[in-house]
């Protein structure tokens, strides 16, 4: 899956660095193969993020997880637009 995060102005860096903060939440979730967070070259206000999971049921059982919740409802008003895109892995390095 592939999201895009876009901050209100001037806020991205304070969003990327409470995200980055949770990586620990990350790290012990069980089906989460990566979970990529990238700031935008182009556009200051953009952050992307890449996810790999084991499953769509991993996915879904993430966002119950109240780590996950806190972390959201922290991290909300910093965001002023997010979409996703669902995409499945065909092959390439690092598959």
């Amino acid at each position: 899956m592939f999201g895009k995060l876009t901050a209100h102005p001037g806020k991205r860096e304070e969003l990327a660095k409470m995200m980055l903060e949770s990586v620990e939440t990350l790290n012990n979730m069980e089906g989460c193969i990566y979970y990529i967070l990238h700031a935008a070259q182009d556009d200051l206000d953009d952050l992307w993020i890449t996810e790999l999971w084991e499953s769509h049921e991993a996915h879904a059982a993430s966002l119950k997880n109240e780590k996950v919740l806190e972390l959201i409802g922290r991290c909300r008003h910093l965001i002023a637009e997010a979409s996703t895109i669902k995409v499945r892995p065909l092959g390439g390095k690092g598959f």
